[in-house]
Protein backbone atom coordinates (compact mmCIF):
# COMPACT_ATOMS: atom_id res chain seq x y z
CA UNK A 1 0.00 0.00 0.00
CA UNK A 2 1.37 3.40 -0.97
CA UNK A 3 1.61 5.69 2.03
CA UNK A 4 2.00 9.46 1.88
CA UNK A 5 5.56 9.10 3.18
CA UNK A 6 6.53 6.62 0.44
CA UNK A 7 5.00 8.80 -2.25
CA UNK A 8 6.95 11.80 -0.87
CA UNK A 9 10.24 9.85 -0.94
CA UNK A 10 9.67 8.66 -4.52
CA UNK A 11 8.71 12.16 -5.63
CA UNK A 12 11.75 13.66 -3.90
CA UNK A 13 14.00 11.05 -5.56
CA UNK A 14 12.43 11.89 -8.91
CA UNK A 15 13.20 15.58 -8.47
CA UNK A 16 16.76 14.80 -7.35
CA UNK A 17 17.28 12.80 -10.58
CA UNK A 18 15.81 15.67 -12.61
CA UNK A 19 18.04 18.18 -10.75
CA UNK A 20 21.18 16.09 -11.29
CA UNK A 21 20.31 15.68 -14.97
CA UNK A 22 19.93 19.42 -15.23
CA UNK A 23 23.32 19.94 -13.58
CA UNK A 24 25.01 17.60 -16.09
CA UNK A 25 23.38 19.36 -19.03
CA UNK A 26 24.29 22.77 -17.59
CA UNK A 27 28.05 22.02 -17.89
CA UNK A 28 29.57 24.02 -20.75
CA UNK A 29 32.70 23.04 -22.60
CA UNK A 30 35.16 25.92 -23.02
CA UNK A 31 38.34 25.53 -25.05
CA UNK A 32 41.46 27.67 -24.60
CA UNK A 33 43.93 27.48 -27.47
CA UNK A 34 47.38 29.12 -27.37
CA UNK A 35 49.66 29.45 -30.39
CA UNK A 36 52.91 29.01 -28.44
CA UNK A 37 54.46 28.80 -25.00
CA UNK A 38 55.42 32.49 -24.89
CA UNK A 39 54.95 33.95 -21.41
CA UNK A 40 52.38 36.48 -22.64
CA UNK A 41 50.01 33.70 -23.68
CA UNK A 42 50.40 31.86 -20.37
CA UNK A 43 49.89 35.10 -18.40
CA UNK A 44 46.78 35.94 -20.43
CA UNK A 45 45.42 32.41 -19.89
CA UNK A 46 45.87 32.85 -16.15
CA UNK A 47 43.95 36.13 -16.36
CA UNK A 48 41.13 34.49 -18.32
CA UNK A 49 40.76 31.61 -15.86
CA UNK A 50 40.85 33.97 -12.86
CA UNK A 51 38.11 36.12 -14.41
CA UNK A 52 35.95 33.10 -15.22
CA UNK A 53 36.27 31.82 -11.64
CA UNK A 54 35.53 35.24 -10.18
CA UNK A 55 32.30 35.39 -12.18
CA UNK A 56 31.22 31.89 -11.15
CA UNK A 57 32.46 29.87 -14.12
CA UNK A 58 34.68 27.14 -12.71
CA UNK A 59 34.36 23.34 -12.59
CA UNK A 60 31.85 21.71 -12.65
CA UNK A 61 29.92 24.61 -14.19
CA UNK A 62 32.33 24.61 -17.12
CA UNK A 63 34.79 22.08 -18.44
CA UNK A 64 38.04 23.68 -19.60
CA UNK A 65 40.12 22.16 -22.40
CA UNK A 66 43.51 23.89 -22.74
CA UNK A 67 45.93 23.19 -25.61
CA UNK A 68 49.11 24.76 -26.97
CA UNK A 69 50.25 24.57 -30.60
CA UNK A 70 53.91 25.03 -29.65
CA UNK A 71 54.40 27.64 -32.42
CA UNK A 72 53.97 24.82 -34.93
CA UNK A 73 51.59 25.66 -37.78
CA UNK A 74 50.87 22.01 -38.58
CA UNK A 75 50.01 21.35 -34.93
CA UNK A 76 47.90 24.52 -34.92
CA UNK A 77 45.90 23.25 -37.90
CA UNK A 78 45.43 19.90 -36.18
CA UNK A 79 44.14 21.58 -33.01
CA UNK A 80 41.75 23.77 -35.01
CA UNK A 81 40.22 20.62 -36.53
CA UNK A 82 40.09 18.97 -33.10
CA UNK A 83 38.32 21.94 -31.51
CA UNK A 84 35.85 22.07 -34.41
CA UNK A 85 34.98 18.39 -33.87
CA UNK A 86 34.63 18.79 -30.09
CA UNK A 87 31.51 20.99 -30.41
CA UNK A 88 32.67 23.52 -27.82
CA UNK A 89 30.26 26.05 -26.34
CA UNK A 90 32.99 28.72 -26.44
CA UNK A 91 36.58 28.88 -27.70
CA UNK A 92 39.17 31.33 -26.38
CA UNK A 93 42.30 31.89 -28.48
CA UNK A 94 45.63 33.49 -27.56
CA UNK A 95 47.65 35.00 -30.40
CA UNK A 96 46.95 36.23 -33.93
CA UNK A 97 48.56 33.19 -35.55
CA UNK A 98 46.06 30.79 -33.97
CA UNK A 99 43.02 33.09 -34.04
CA UNK A 100 43.08 33.61 -37.83
CA UNK A 101 42.87 29.91 -38.86
CA UNK A 102 40.39 29.08 -36.10
CA UNK A 103 38.06 31.95 -37.02
CA UNK A 104 38.21 30.90 -40.68
CA UNK A 105 37.35 27.29 -39.84
CA UNK A 106 34.73 27.71 -37.10
CA UNK A 107 31.72 29.93 -37.77
CA UNK A 108 29.07 28.40 -35.50
CA UNK A 109 30.81 28.64 -32.10
CA UNK A 110 31.57 31.91 -30.23
CA UNK A 111 35.28 32.81 -30.26
CA UNK A 112 36.94 35.20 -27.80
CA UNK A 113 40.53 36.15 -28.58
CA UNK A 114 43.28 37.68 -26.47
CA UNK A 115 46.81 38.97 -27.17
CA UNK A 116 45.86 39.90 -30.76
CA UNK A 117 47.42 43.15 -31.95
CA UNK A 118 44.89 44.37 -34.53
CA UNK A 119 41.97 42.01 -35.27
CA UNK A 120 40.55 44.28 -37.97
CA UNK A 121 43.78 44.50 -39.99
CA UNK A 122 44.23 40.75 -39.48
CA UNK A 123 40.80 40.10 -41.06
CA UNK A 124 39.37 38.52 -37.91
CA UNK A 125 36.75 41.23 -37.30
CA UNK A 126 34.89 43.76 -39.45
CA UNK A 127 35.47 46.63 -37.00
CA UNK A 128 36.21 47.33 -33.34
CA UNK A 129 32.61 48.08 -32.31
CA UNK A 130 31.22 44.88 -33.80
CA UNK A 131 33.09 42.01 -35.37
CA UNK A 132 30.09 41.22 -37.59
CA UNK A 133 30.70 37.54 -36.93
CA UNK A 134 31.22 35.01 -34.12
CA UNK A 135 34.31 36.71 -32.63
CA UNK A 136 35.17 39.36 -30.07
CA UNK A 137 38.10 39.85 -27.75
CA UNK A 138 40.94 41.86 -26.26
CA UNK A 139 43.72 43.53 -28.24
CA UNK A 140 47.29 44.37 -27.23
CA UNK A 141 47.40 47.36 -29.55
CA UNK A 142 48.93 50.50 -28.09
CA UNK A 143 49.29 53.94 -29.71
CA UNK A 144 52.61 53.80 -31.57
CA UNK A 145 52.88 57.54 -30.94
CA UNK A 146 53.33 56.66 -27.24
CA UNK A 147 56.05 54.17 -28.07
CA UNK A 148 57.95 56.57 -30.35
CA UNK A 149 57.51 59.42 -27.86
CA UNK A 150 59.06 57.35 -25.06
CA UNK A 151 61.85 56.17 -27.35
CA UNK A 152 62.80 59.75 -28.22
CA UNK A 153 62.69 60.69 -24.54
CA UNK A 154 65.27 57.98 -23.94
CA UNK A 155 67.55 58.86 -26.84
CA UNK A 156 67.47 61.13 -29.91
CA UNK A 157 66.59 58.58 -32.58
CA UNK A 158 66.49 59.33 -36.30
CA UNK A 159 66.52 55.81 -37.77
CA UNK A 160 64.39 52.97 -36.38
CA UNK A 161 64.78 49.50 -37.91
CA UNK A 162 61.67 47.30 -37.65
CA UNK A 163 62.27 43.55 -37.54
CA UNK A 164 59.20 41.81 -38.94
CA UNK A 165 58.14 38.73 -40.91
CA UNK A 166 56.20 39.17 -44.17
CA UNK A 167 52.95 37.22 -44.03
CA UNK A 168 52.59 37.49 -40.25
CA UNK A 169 49.70 39.92 -39.95
CA UNK A 170 50.55 41.23 -36.50
CA UNK A 171 54.12 42.19 -37.37
CA UNK A 172 53.07 43.67 -40.72
CA UNK A 173 50.48 45.85 -38.98
CA UNK A 174 53.00 47.02 -36.36
CA UNK A 175 55.33 48.09 -39.18
CA UNK A 176 52.48 49.95 -40.88
CA UNK A 177 51.49 51.73 -37.65
CA UNK A 178 55.09 52.80 -37.05
CA UNK A 179 55.43 54.12 -40.59
CA UNK A 180 52.44 56.38 -39.97
CA UNK A 181 54.37 58.15 -37.17
CA UNK A 182 57.22 59.26 -39.47
CA UNK A 183 55.91 62.74 -40.45
CA UNK A 184 55.08 63.82 -36.88
CA UNK A 185 58.20 62.48 -35.15
CA UNK A 186 60.72 63.07 -37.96
CA UNK A 187 62.00 59.52 -37.66
CA UNK A 188 62.93 57.21 -40.53
CA UNK A 189 61.30 53.78 -40.27
CA UNK A 190 63.41 51.08 -41.94
CA UNK A 191 61.60 47.77 -42.68
CA UNK A 192 63.80 44.72 -42.07
CA UNK A 193 62.01 41.59 -43.36
CA UNK A 194 63.12 38.29 -41.80
CA UNK A 195 61.82 34.99 -43.15
CA UNK A 196 64.25 32.46 -41.65
CA UNK A 197 66.48 32.26 -38.58
CA UNK A 198 69.71 32.27 -40.56
CA UNK A 199 68.95 35.79 -41.83
CA UNK A 200 69.24 37.27 -38.34
CA UNK A 201 72.98 36.70 -38.14
CA UNK A 202 73.47 37.67 -41.81
CA UNK A 203 71.42 40.89 -41.96
CA UNK A 204 71.58 42.39 -38.48
CA UNK A 205 75.25 43.50 -38.38
CA UNK A 206 74.51 46.04 -41.14
CA UNK A 207 71.20 46.99 -39.46
CA UNK A 208 73.03 47.75 -36.20
CA UNK A 209 75.63 49.79 -38.03
CA UNK A 210 73.06 52.00 -39.76
CA UNK A 211 70.28 52.34 -37.14
CA UNK A 212 69.83 54.18 -33.84
CA UNK A 213 67.21 51.76 -32.54
CA UNK A 214 65.57 48.43 -33.39
CA UNK A 215 61.88 47.63 -32.91
CA UNK A 216 61.11 43.99 -32.11
CA UNK A 217 57.66 43.09 -33.48
CA UNK A 218 55.43 40.20 -32.46
CA UNK A 219 56.75 38.01 -35.28
CA UNK A 220 57.22 34.43 -34.07
CA UNK A 221 60.53 34.19 -35.92
CA UNK A 222 61.83 37.46 -34.48
CA UNK A 223 60.73 36.49 -30.96
CA UNK A 224 62.58 33.16 -31.21
CA UNK A 225 65.84 35.05 -31.92
CA UNK A 226 65.43 37.84 -29.38
CA UNK A 227 68.52 36.88 -27.34
CA UNK A 228 70.79 37.18 -30.37
CA UNK A 229 69.12 40.44 -31.43
CA UNK A 230 69.53 42.02 -27.99
CA UNK A 231 73.16 40.86 -27.69
CA UNK A 232 74.11 42.35 -31.05
CA UNK A 233 72.26 45.59 -30.34
CA UNK A 234 73.78 46.04 -26.88
CA UNK A 235 77.30 45.58 -28.22
CA UNK A 236 76.58 48.25 -30.85
CA UNK A 237 74.93 50.58 -28.29
CA UNK A 238 71.68 50.38 -30.28
CA UNK A 239 68.41 50.68 -28.37
CA UNK A 240 65.93 47.79 -28.64
CA UNK A 241 62.24 48.47 -28.06
CA UNK A 242 58.96 46.51 -28.24
CA UNK A 243 55.29 46.57 -27.27
CA UNK A 244 55.46 43.08 -25.71
CA UNK A 245 56.24 42.86 -22.00
CA UNK A 246 57.63 39.31 -22.03
CA UNK A 247 60.26 40.37 -24.58
CA UNK A 248 61.48 43.06 -22.17
CA UNK A 249 61.79 40.22 -19.67
CA UNK A 250 63.92 38.37 -22.24
CA UNK A 251 66.28 41.31 -22.68
CA UNK A 252 64.75 43.98 -24.94
CA UNK A 253 65.86 47.31 -23.44
CA UNK A 254 62.61 49.31 -23.57
CA UNK A 255 58.93 48.47 -23.73
CA UNK A 256 55.66 50.36 -23.93
CA UNK A 257 53.39 47.44 -23.21
CA UNK A 258 49.91 46.22 -22.49
CA UNK A 259 49.95 43.89 -19.47
CA UNK A 260 49.19 40.32 -20.64
CA UNK A 261 47.43 39.26 -17.45
CA UNK A 262 45.12 42.32 -17.67
CA UNK A 263 44.54 41.50 -21.33
CA UNK A 264 43.45 38.02 -20.26
CA UNK A 265 41.09 39.43 -17.63
CA UNK A 266 39.52 41.66 -20.28
CA UNK A 267 39.07 38.69 -22.63
CA UNK A 268 37.62 36.75 -19.69
CA UNK A 269 35.01 39.46 -19.08
CA UNK A 270 33.86 39.10 -22.68
CA UNK A 271 33.78 35.31 -22.37
CA UNK A 272 31.50 35.60 -19.32
CA UNK A 273 29.08 37.82 -21.25
CA UNK A 274 28.85 35.17 -23.96
CA UNK A 275 28.35 32.36 -21.44
CA UNK A 276 25.45 34.43 -20.07
CA UNK A 277 23.83 34.65 -23.49
CA UNK A 278 25.34 37.63 -25.34
CA UNK A 279 26.33 37.35 -29.01
CA UNK A 280 30.02 38.01 -29.80
CA UNK A 281 29.12 40.63 -32.42
CA UNK A 282 27.30 42.66 -29.74
CA UNK A 283 30.47 42.95 -27.59
CA UNK A 284 33.03 45.59 -28.69
CA UNK A 285 36.69 44.65 -29.12
CA UNK A 286 38.92 46.59 -26.73
CA UNK A 287 42.47 47.16 -25.58
CA UNK A 288 43.27 47.57 -21.88
CA UNK A 289 43.16 51.26 -21.02
CA UNK A 290 46.47 51.17 -19.14
CA UNK A 291 49.96 50.37 -20.39
CA UNK A 292 53.40 50.13 -18.80
CA UNK A 293 56.65 51.87 -19.67
CA UNK A 294 59.32 49.24 -19.03
CA UNK A 295 63.11 49.07 -18.94
CA UNK A 296 65.46 46.12 -18.63
CA UNK A 297 68.23 47.35 -16.31
CA UNK A 298 70.50 44.39 -17.04
CA UNK A 299 70.47 45.26 -20.74
CA UNK A 300 70.98 48.94 -19.90
CA UNK A 301 74.13 48.05 -17.98
CA UNK A 302 75.37 45.61 -20.65
CA UNK A 303 75.00 48.23 -23.39
CA UNK A 304 76.25 51.09 -21.16
CA UNK A 305 73.19 53.13 -22.03
CA UNK A 306 72.84 56.52 -20.37
CA UNK A 307 69.34 56.68 -18.87
CA UNK A 308 67.90 60.22 -18.72
CA UNK A 309 66.47 61.01 -15.24
CA UNK A 310 63.26 62.41 -16.79
CA UNK A 311 62.72 59.14 -18.66
CA UNK A 312 63.12 57.11 -15.46
CA UNK A 313 60.29 59.13 -13.90
CA UNK A 314 57.93 57.69 -16.53
CA UNK A 315 59.01 54.04 -16.01
CA UNK A 316 56.35 51.89 -14.31
CA UNK A 317 58.20 48.54 -14.42
CA UNK A 318 61.91 47.75 -14.10
CA UNK A 319 63.46 44.38 -14.93
CA UNK A 320 66.64 44.02 -12.83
Amino acid sequence: MWTGKKIFIIAASFFVVIFLSFEVKAEKKVGILMFSEEARYNDATRGIIDQLKEDGYAAPKIKLVVENAGANKARASELVRLYAAEKMDLIITLGTSITIPLAKEIKDVPIVFGVVYDPVEAGIARNWKSSGNNTTGASTKIPMSELIGNLKEFKPVKRLAVLYTPGEKNSETQLKDLQETQPEYKIKIIPVPLTKKEEVGQILPEVMRTSDAVYVTGSNLVNSQVSMIVDMASKANVVTITHLEDLVGKGVLLGVCSDSYRNGRLAGEKAVKILRGAKPSSIPIESPKEYDVMINMETARAGRFQIPPDFMKTVTKKIN
